[in-house]
């Protein structure tokens, strides 16, 4: 709507001019003063003529981008107050710097330039990334324990090499301001900075070109969005507007001023278009969490609620419905996209209250009755709860939402049904024996 004004005005000015140019008017200036270029300080030029030798792939990333075209330099990102705790200190080849500078860039520093987009990011589930998982017993003993097999020197690589990477982690810092390498380099969008800041622009974005299109891409969120719980890269790649970015996405306009990337530039959704583009009449945003009704990778989804976004129910799921529908009312009928989301929801619904809610209630039971492992990752019963949630549930939920008919069946309820019945199998043996059973270790694999 927005680009269809534009190229109507635009069209009109052409034509104004073409009259005008017809009746005899003047002739632009052929002599008029081009704009100045932007001019580098002398210590930015330095930063740029000793990385070029130093790490020349950093620089040729800035170079052509619109950072570089503006004028914003490595100083202008990452000079830091003198009392800064992430102020670099005794580094070689830095001696003669006139500044104080740090290797990490802090959201804060974007803000300065991107203040909208920062403060809705801090507004977003992704500002927790790193903290909830942090602050979880049973993730850091899943992590340090099972996995790392409590192997005093090596039982945090799970973490570093994994979790970290998409959550983000507390960066700590050495005596010179340099991370450490249990916490960098961290791509994770919820890093939290020795300043207290949270967040991490360059996962979207990445360092040092920060191009608007890398981002519109699928691939952008598609790092993390991956896998056993949470396939939403091969959840889209199984849609219909997948199927037609896999056929013609090569061809499609991806540099269109934020705001203005509409259709016409596309010919199927994106993960931002839904999740962030200005689109219609809807104003672009970084909090993801804004067009969301449900909570999708919880144990029980319900509708969000909570304006923390601290809180996993982080979001006013009716307002963010509304503007999902905007969204696809840019495409599609009111009746295509109000009958998309009531099978989608029947199927949430449906996983609530005939998959969740029952092996739930047989784990209290179990755990009532002590017939539970003190190892759940050794106990059948346990293993099958956990794959119930964490891995089909999100997977046939995500799928029906998102209109990846794969992974809501044969993904999702197919596997569902099959792991609530050996579940249920597991579970009444032990309430009817008070035994909990003798079983092969392969024979508990879900």
């Amino acid at each position: 709507m927005k680009k269809l004004k534009i190229l109507a005005l635009v069209a009109l000015v052409v034509l104004l001019s073409v009259a005008l140019a017809s009746c005899g008017s003047a002739p632009a200036d052929a002599d008029a003063e081009e704009a100045p270029a932007v001019q580098l300080t002398d210590q930015a030029k330095e930063c740029i003529d000793c990385h070029s030798d130093e790490t020349i792939g950093i620089v040729m990333d800035w170079d052509g981008s619109v950072h570089e075209k503006e004028g914003i330099s490595c100083i202008d990102c990452h000079e830091v107050e003198a009392d800064s705790p992430m102020a670099l200190s005794g580094v070689e080849g830095h001696e003669d710097l006139k500044v104080t500078v740090s290797m990490l860039v802090a959201p804060a520093t974007c803000g300065e330039c991107h203040e909208d987009a920062v403060e809705q990011f801090h507004a977003s589930g992704h500002e927790r990334a790193a903290v909830q998982y942090e602050e979880k017993d049973s993730m850091q003993t899943l992590i340090n324990v099972h996995e790392g097999r409590n192997n005093p020197e090596l039982s945090g690589a799970p973490d570093e090499t994994g979790c970290q990477q998409c959550h983000g982690v507390t960066i700590e810092l050495d005596e010179t301001g340099h991370p450490t390498a249990e916490t960098y380099p961290s791509a994770g969008i919820g890093n939290v900075y020795p300043t207290g800041e949270i967040g991490n622009c360059t996962v979207c974005h990445s360092r040092h070109s920060f191009e608007i299109s890398e981002a519109r891409k699928i691939e952008a969120c598609g790092g993390c969005h991956i896998g056993p719980d949470h396939p939403d890269i091969e959840i889209y790649e199984n849609t219909k507007h997948g199927q037609i970015y896999a056929t013609e996405g090569e061809e499609w306009t991806w540099d269109s001023p934020s705001g203005e990337w509409e259709p016409g530039d596309y010919r199927a959704p994106t993960c931002a278009t839904c999740h962030m583009s200005g689109i219609g009449e809807l104003e672009t945003t970084h909090n993801v969490s804004q067009r969301l009704y449900w909570n999708l990778w919880a144990k029980s989804s319900n509708v969000r609620n909570s304006d923390d976004p601290m809180d996993m129910m982080t979001g006013d799921g009716v307002a963010g419905r509304a503007e999902m529908e905007q969204v696809c009312g840019e495409c599609h009928t009111t009746t295509h996209t109000k009958n998309y989301f009531a099978s989608g929801d029947k199927a949430v619904e449906l996983y609530n209250v005939e998959y969740w809610t029952p092996v739930e209630a047989m784990r209290v039971d179990l755990a009532e009755a002590g017939l539970l492992k003190d190892n759940p990752w050794e106990d059948g019963f346990m293993t099958l709860h956990y794959h119930i949630w964490h891995h089909d549930g999100r997977r046939a939920r995500q799928g029906a939402m998102m209109g990846a008919p794969d992974w809501a069946h044969w993904h999702g309820f197919f596997m569902l049904q099959q792991k609530l019945n050996l579940a249920t199998a597991i579970y009444e043996l032990r309430m009817e024996t008070g035994e909990i059973e003798t079983a092969a270790p392969w024979s508990l694999s879900p």
